[in-house]
């Protein structure tokens, strides 16, 4: 039997891989529900290709046109938070959770109170909601399959290896387009030359956080979710190629490493067809042409995200919802030419220096502490702005 799939977040950059890959081998996997935010056309046109059976929009106003563009097909169209969830917890039995922000937290709940087999690129909401969504995994036995290339490389060097056997893990990160750029270069950073990112191919919002670190900040607090291991334990090195993704370094002294060429098509691929492998189109690693890998240390003082985010993990409570919510604004804002590169970190720290709410309990108070912590970082920017 084909494989139910459903795709949230079907018309970004993970959600068009996972469908090049799907639509590849139709014969192991049926698509059943895809979503977009307002990409109408690239949600109709993939169901249409796909033969999906409902199609949920999030933007209201586009719906319509949706409808209009899926007329004569057995699909439809939908809106609103309703749609949203029955997409992620109807029919799949498999959920690529891809939707950007914390927009997804509602629905990939809802896919793993229903007990799915949920892929996570989404990091935004575990690293909000990481601690309610491990104990809901376990509670109603959905399984938990890291897409991000870092923790899908950790995931695969643990494979077989009892967790007490870990010394540490080691997240890789290129460095960004700034890595080797000076003081004043950085400052200067427009948001052309922040998507700009030398290896992968991501949206402006991730390619943002890779140019500041805070992607690499955000998924320290994912693997310590998803591992289970202390701050302390979880270590982040430089790597320019991004051909080692992530490291595992044993109680014997032994290191593993997950080698591959930076595609999303693999991890994604490791994801969509776990326990089992599927073929991809991705190109093969030739280590003698590559010649040589690299690695240094996280510069701290340049890129203070990392450093920051290491403390909201520390910190606890909920200083990582109000980290990935203030960041979200923030990168926001410099993407519209608000504020300047270097004020993305700062606005960051100074709203969890404020931070002191305790962890939540629910999914609605991370939803509210989020919500607080927009407000207030907009009208930080607001103010700079006037």
């Amino acid at each position: 039997m084909r494989r139910k799939i459903a795709i949230l977040g079907a018309t970004g950059s993970v959600g068009t891989s996972t469908l090049d890959l799907i639509e590849r081998s139709p014969e192991r996997f049926e698509v059943v529900a895809l979503t977009a935010g307002s990409d109408a056309e690239g949600l109709a046109a993939a169901a249409r290709r796909t033969g999906a059976r409902l199609a949920v929009i999030a933007e209201p106003a586009r719906l319509a046109d949706l409808e209009a563009m899926l007329a004569g097909t057995d699909c439809r169209a939908a809106t609103g938070a309703d749609a949203l969830n029955e997409a992620a917890a109807g029919e799949a039995e498999w959920v690529m959770a891809a939707i950007v922000g914390c927009a997804g937290l509602v629905p990939v709940m809802a896919a793993i109170e229903a007990g799915r087999t949920v892929a996570l690129a989404n990091k935004e909401a575990l690293v909000s909601a990481g601690a309610l969504m491990t104990d809901a995994a376990a509670r109603n036995g959905a399984t938990l399959l890291p897409v991000d290339s870092e923790h899908n490389a950790i995931f695969q060097c643990l494979a077989g290896s009892r967790r007490e056997d870990v010394s540490k893990l080691i997240l890789t990160a290129s460095g960004g387009p700034f890595r080797t750029a000076s003081d004043e270069h950085i400052r200067a950073a427009t948001p052309a030359q922040a998507v700009a990112h030398p290896n992968w191919t991501m949206g402006a919002k991730i390619s943002v956080d890779s140019a500041t670190l805070m992607n690499k900040g955000l998924e320290l607090i994912e693997a310590h979710h998803l591992f289970g291991l202390p701050p302390e334990r979880i270590e982040v090195l430089i790597h320019p190629q991004s051909v080692v993704h992530s490291l595992v370094e044993y109680i014997d002294g032994s290191v593993l490493a997950q080698l591959g060429s930076p595609d999303m098509r693999v991890p994604i691929a490791h994801a969509l067809a776990w326990p089992e492998r599927m073929a991809t189109p991705a190109q093969r690693l030739d280590l003698a042409t590559i010649h040589k890998l690299e690695f240094e240390q996280p510069d701290l003082q340049r890129f203070p995200a990392l450093r920051i985010a290491r403390h909201a993990l520390e910190q606890g409570g909920a200083a990582a919802i109000v980290l990935n919510a203030a960041n979200e604004v923030a990168v926001a804002g410099f993407l519209a030419g608000q504020i300047g590169f270097t004020e993305i970190a700062s606005l960051v720290e100074r709203t969890l220096d404020r931070a002191s709410a305790g962890a939540p309990g629910s999914i609605e108070e991370v939803i509210q502490v989020d919500l607080e912590t927009r407000n207030a970082v907009s009208q930080l920017i607001e103010a700079r702005c006037t």
